[in-house]
């Protein structure tokens, strides 16, 4: 930038995103630098660094690349009065990417809102990905799916639903262009799908396990 007396004055840096903040300090994290290269949906930060290791010495620089997502969840709809679970299938583009099939089983997952509480973008996103509303909720768990690259970390819930009136029409929100196809299978056929591969979706498995661990005392509790 030029002044009207011919000097140069320094551009400002453009304002750091709120969604990309400086790395909490930490005994065993030093850091070296630390910019935001990518600004988009997701923003990406390039980060040099060194860790202490275990002897406490440092190690030598390590340059990342560290996707900042934040907060989000992921929610199993079960009615435990018929033991049903229900799914949902949606189109994935990195799924293509990695050679898998792009229609993806899943359930019902989303990123928190700012100024929005965990529980309800749990019940926001079934209602708008699998069109029901719970009449139960249980935290699962809180899990971090992509610790060498990505920040963000997934609560997962349990919620009880109905699911009497079988599957859903195909749901998802007009505006981002999404689809989702709700497909109700008995719990059992669902742990066998885990079982045997054909749910290639990290999370889902994850939730699936779970609840087949807990799955007959939560039965007798929620359907007492």
């Amino acid at each position: 930038m030029t002044e009207t007396d011919g000097s140069t004055v320094p551009e400002r840096p453009p304002e750091r995103p709120k969604t990309a903040p400086p790395l909490p300090p930490h005994p065993l994290y030093q850091p070296e630098s630390d910019e935001v290269v990518w600004n988009g949906r997701f923003p990406l930060q390039r980060v040099r660094f060194r860790y202490r290791r275990r002897d406490g010495t440092l190690s030598g620089p390590l340059t990342w690349e560290l996707a900042r997502r934040g907060e989000a969840t992921m929610i199993l709809p079960w009615d435990p009065a018929t033991d049903r679970i229900a799914l949902i299938e949606q189109f994935r583009l990195p799924a293509l990417a990695a050679g898998e099939e792009p229609r993806m089983m899943e359930l019902p997952a989303g990123l928190v809102e700012p100024g929005e509480s965990v529980p309800d973008t749990a019940r926001r996103e079934l209602e708008e990905e699998a069109g029901l509303r719970p009449t139960r909720m249980k935290p699962m768990g809180t899990f971090m799916l992509h610790q060498g690259y990505a920040d963000e970390r997934v609560h997962f819930h349990l919620a009880a639903v109905s699911l009497e009136a079988g599957p859903a029409a195909t749901r998802g929100l007009a505006s981002e262009e999404e689809e989702t196809a709700v497909l109700v299978v008995p719990a059992a056929e669902a742990f066998t799908m885990v079982a045997e591969n054909r749910i290639r979706n990290a999370p889902t498995a994850l939730a699936l396990l779970w609840l087949q661990v807990n799955h007959a005392r939560l039965r007798d509790e929620w359907t007492r």
